[in-house]
C-alpha cells in the first residue's frame, strides 16, 4: 500500500459525548498554558532524512563527489537553500559553515528525529541542507527534554490531539498539516518549565498537593481535546478525576517515549509478543491486515500477533502503520539521491516494526479510557471545572509576552556563516 489511507473516524468525534460546543469553548487553550511553541521543521529536501545512517552517508558521499550541474541537480535547490547558501551551524552540532559548494566537509553524524507520529528516522544535521531547522529547538534538545507535538486540526479525525517524543520532531501530521511543537522545558537540562507563570501553583492549591511539570504533561496528554482554535485542556474540579487522568497520562507518555520515564521497554500484557512468521521479502510493495489471524502482511512476509488496536491506531485520520510503511517503500526518482538506499529490506526495519506494533497496540487499548476521561472532565455533574475566566482572575492568563519567545540560553558562542561567531 503506497499511500496513507484515511482511517474510519465515525466513532472518533472531536468532542466527547457529554461535551457541548459552549463548554469546550470555555476551556483554556494549550497555546496559553504552554505559551512557547515552534512551527514545524521544514527539511526542504527528502534525501537528508532516512531510516538508517548508512544510507545518509552514501548520499552525502555521492553528492560531494558530483560537480557542476550534476551536483546542483542532486542537491535539489530551494528558495531557502542552494549549494551556495551561507548559514550558521546548528546549535550543538559540529558541522561546517563554509558554503557547501566550496567545501562540503566530512559527513556529519546523523541524529534521530521524529519524522512523523511514532516514526523515528535519522537526519543529516547540517544547516546548509535544511530549509527551516528551527535552531531554537536544537538549543534545548537533549535529556530530560520532551516535546509535546500538537497535531494539526482535522475535523472528525481519529487519534490523539497531542503526542510526546524525546526525539526532535518534524511537527507535521500524516496529511502534511502543520502542528505546533511545544518543548516541555525552556532551557537545557530540564530548567524552567514551558508553562504559564503561576499555573503549577494554581493547580497545586486546587488539587491539594504540589503539581510538577511531568504531572501536568501527563494530564494534558490524556485529556487534551482538538478544536479549530487548537488543543483545549479541561481542568476538572474533582481531584479524583485529575488523579485518574494523571495516572493514565503517565502511562501514555511512557509508552509514546518508548519507556523513557520508567526505564522499561513497552511490552504487551500476558506475555504476548509480535513475531515474524514469514520472512519479509526484499522489496515489499503492499501492507495489509488479516483481522481473523491478527496478521500484518508485507506481501509474502507475515507478522503476528498484531492486535487490531495497533492496525487501526491513527493520528490525524491516517493509520500510523501505513504511513510508516509508505515512508520506506514509496517510489523514488531514478538517479536521485532518494534512490540511494538499502538493496533489500533490512532486518533493522523489521525490528523497528515489531516495536512499533507493540507501542501502537498499547496506546490503542487505552484509547477508550482516554475518551472516557475527557467525558468525565466535561460532564455536567463535574462541577467546578476550571474555565478561562477563573485562570484570568488567578493571574495565570494571559501569559506574559516573554513566555511566548525562546529563553536566552546561550552560555557559549555559536559559529555563524563562513566561520564567524554569531551575534545574538
Amino acid at each position: 500500500m503506497r499511500g496513507v489511507t484515511e482511517a474510519p473516524g465515525a466513532n472518533n468525534a472531536d468532542l466527547p459525548p457529554l461535551a457541548d460546543a459552549q463548554s469546550v469553548a470555555d476551556l483554556p487553550l494549550l497555546d496559553d498554558l504552554m505559551p512557547w511553541s515552534v512551527a514545524p521543521l521544514r527539511f526542504g529536501r527528502s534525501w537528508i532524512v532516512a531510516p538508517d545512517a548508512r544510507t545518509l552517508r552514501s548520499r552525502w558521499d555521492r553528492l560531494a563527489a558530483a560537480e557542476g550541474a550534476e551536483r546542483e541537480a542532486l542537491f535539489r535547490p530551494s528558495r531557502a537553500r542552494t549549494p551556495s547558501s551561507a548559514v550558521a551551524a546548528l546549535p550543538g552540532q559540529r558541522t561546517g559553515t563554509v558554503r557547501w559548494a566550496r567545501e562540503p566537509g566530512p559527513c556529519p553524524e546523523p541524529v534521530r528525529v521524529a519524522r512523523g507520529p511514532f516514526d523515528e528516522q535519522l537526519l543529516l544535521p547540517d544547516h546548509r541542507l535544511i530549509d527551516a531547522a528551527r535552531p531554537e529547538l536544537w538549543r534545548v534538545a537533549g535529556e530530560p527534554q520532551l516535546f509535546a507535538v500538537e497535531q494539526g486540526y482535522v475535523p472528525g479525525a481519529a487519534g490523539p490531539a497531542l503526542l510526546v517524543t524525546a526525539a526532535l520532531p518534524e511537527g507535521r501530521s500524516p496529511a502534511g498539516r502543520p502542528g505546533r511543537i511545544r518543548p516541555l522545558f525552556r532551557r537545557p537540562g530540564g530548567m524552567e518549565p514551558n508553562l504559564a507563570p503561576g499555573l503549577l501553583g494554581f493547580l497545586g492549591e486546587r488539587y491539594g498537593h504540589e503539581v510538577g511539570v511531568l504531572e501536568w504533561l501527563a494530564w494534558t496528554v490524556a485529556a487534551a481535546l482538538p478544536s479549530p482554535a487548537g488543543c483545549r485542556v479541561p481542568l476538572p474540579g474533582d481531584p479524583e478525576v485529575w488523579a485518574a487522568g494523571v495516572a493514565l497520562g503517565r502511562e501514555l507518555v511512557d509508552i509514546q517515549a518508548r519507556g523513557a520515564l520508567s526505564g522499561t521497554k513497552p511490552r504487551l500484557p500476558g506475555g504476548r509478543r509480535p513475531y515474524v512468521r514469514a520472512a519479509v521479502p526484499a522489496r515489499p510493495g503492499t501492507l495489509t491486515y488479516e483481522a481473523a489471524d491478527e496478521a500484518l502482511c508485507l506481501d509474502g512476509g507475515r507478522v503476528s500477533p498484531v492486535p487490531a488496536e495497533a492496525w487501526e491506531f491513527s493520528v490525524g485520520g491516517a493509520r500510523v502503520l501505513e504511513q510508516w510503511f509508505a515512508h520506506r517503500t514509496a517510489p523514488v526518482e531514478p538517479g536521485s539521491l532518494d534512490a540511494i538506499g538499502p538493496a533489500a529490506w533490512p532486518q533493522e526495519w523489521t525490528s523497528e516494526l515489531l516495536d512499533l506494533v507493540t507501542v501502537l497496540a498499547l496506546l490503542g487499548a487505552r484509547e477508550p479510557d482516554r475518551a472516557a476521561l475527557a467525558s468525565a472532565a466535561l460532564a455536567p455533574e463535574a462541577a467546578g471545572s476550571v474555565g478561562r475566566e477563573e485562570l484570568r482572575a488567578a493571574g495565570v492568563l494571559p501569559p506574559p509576552a516573554g513566555s511566548r519567545r525562546p529563553a536566552s540560553v546561550l552560555d557559549h558562542q555559536e559559529e555563524g556563516p563562513e566561520g564567524q561567531f554569531m551575534l545574538l
